[in-house]
């Protein structure tokens, strides 16, 4: 599709679904090059105006504000939100109709997420929040020189019927987008030919893993992109390699939740920067990210627990960009390995192999099932090595001392089409 007419079509989508996209976006440009003390004036002003919203429009915060002695009309400062508890997704679902404000007559959506959990959350996104989802998007898109109506990759397809296909492929073409409904090499092949005249590709991390790994085994179509992006799932060290040498660049993060909103973007100089002029991204004492978004008007999002285990940072980064940066985003934190004797965060399984990934340079696709306690199943995606699996049960000995017998199997590949990956898996209650 011609480019003029590309943006043509998003510019008239916009102004019918997103008509405060363009103008949110403008504010956001404008608040890019501030400064550490000017951006946080921002966002402690758009928090302030929308606390007070909350506390007034939402029934379930009006009442828990109230338990726990936080007024929205005194804040001036975030130490002052800590007395307010936080909000599970279990929460949001049982006081579903108590967390959406009352008397608000700004344009809304129905959205909907699952999520790791299985629990399915239904809530009214106004159009303002919306819209800045979509701006902050934008933004993070200009640092690699690519627009949202640039022709790309799209990687969250897998197989469906071929009448669905049809409708999608409509869909995708007025977005200006393509899609792969079949992972075979050929298709993959033809996908890859038409990547040479896209700007980005984005989806699922690994899936944009696997098709990279598909290219370069077998020899096929190099395309040169302006980004990859990868969103929803941990990114490992081995996508990096596999993507570079695929499309020529590292796979970017993309960090959010259907409930938050974007949180954080990867620059190029490969750091993740919080969008502070839209939220506030705290942890608890578990090291869990809490999320605060102020353009969650008509469902208030306040402390929202993500169950992710998150590090902040507040150096600046080289980038020039003064929004703090979230360092370290490991996973989900709540999920349990049980033992024969004792219990172990899922989380271990990161620091294994990226330990092994930076002592032993071994960078490998893995994934853990549990179907009984003291025994683990690991999948790991690379050819059978003595030399690698001794390191592996190494690590494996390090940080579960031996309470956990693993037995390691080496498949093939893993399934393509599957829509997302979880890095551990397990049958067990915890």
């Amino acid at each position: 599709m011609n480019k003029n007419l590309a943006r043509l079509i998003f510019e008239q989508g916009a102004k019918r679904r997103n008509p405060s996209l363009f103008r949110q976006y403008d504010e956001l440009k404008q608040s890019e090059w501030l400064g550490k003390e000017a951006l946080h004036e921002v966002q402690l002003k758009n928090a302030a105006q929308f606390l007070r919203f909350a506390g007034k429009h939402s029934p379930y915060y009006r009442r828990l504000f109230a338990e726990s002695s936080f007024d929205p009309k005194t804040f001036s400062d975030f130490d002052d939100l800590k007395v307010v508890p936080e909000t599970s997704k279990g929460v949001l679902i049982s006081e579903n109709k108590a967390v959406h404000a009352q008397d608000f007559d700004e344009l809304t959506r129905i959205a909907e997420t699952s999520g790791t959990s299985g629990a399915a959350l239904e809530f009214r996104r106004n159009e303002r929040w919306d819209s800045l989802n979509r701006a902050s998007v934008m933004r993070a898109y200009d640092w690699y020189g690519v627009k949202p109506w640039d022709r790309n990759g799209y990687l969250w397809g897998y197989n469906i019927s071929s009448r669905q296909a049809v409708k999608v492929k409509l869909l995708d073409a007025l977005q200006n987008r393509f899609r792969l409904f079949n992972y075979s090499v050929e298709e993959i092949g033809r996908f890859s030919h038409k990547l040479a005249n896209a700007s980005f590709l984005n989806g699922y991390s690994s899936m944009v893993y696997e098709i990279a790994k598909v290219i370069n085994e077998n020899n096929l179509e190099r395309p040169a992109l302006k980004m990859v992006k990868g969103t929803s799932e941990m990114i490992l060290d081995i996508y990096h390699r596999e993507s570079l040498q695929a499309f020529g660049r590292k796979v970017t993060s993309e960090y959010g939740a259907a409930e938050s909103g974007l949180i954080a973007f990867e620059c190029p100089q490969g750091n993740m920067h919080i969008n502070v002029e839209n939220l506030f991204l705290e942890t608890n004492d578990q090291g869990e990210a809490l999320v605060t978004n102020f353009a969650s008007y008509s469902f208030p999002i306040i402390r929202y627990n993500l169950g992710d285990a998150v590090t902040l940072d507040n150096s600046l980064c080289e980038c020039g960009r003064a929004h703090p940066l979230v360092k370290d985003i490991s996973g989900r934190k709540g999920a349990k390995v049980i033992g024969t004797t004792g219990t172990y965060p899922a989380l271990t399984f990161y620091y294994v192999f990226k330990n092994l990934a930076l002592q032993n340079n071994l960078l490998m696709s893995y994934k853990a099932v549990q179907s009984e306690p003291g025994k683990v199943t690991l999948l790991i995606e690379d050819p059978a090595n003595k030399k690698h699996e001794a390191a592996v049960q190494g690590e494996l000995l390090r940080y579960f001392d031996g309470d956990i017998h693993f037995e390691i199997q080496y498949p093939d590949k893993f399934d393509a089409t599957r829509k997302k990956r979880q890095y551990f898996e397990s049958t067990l209650k915890s």
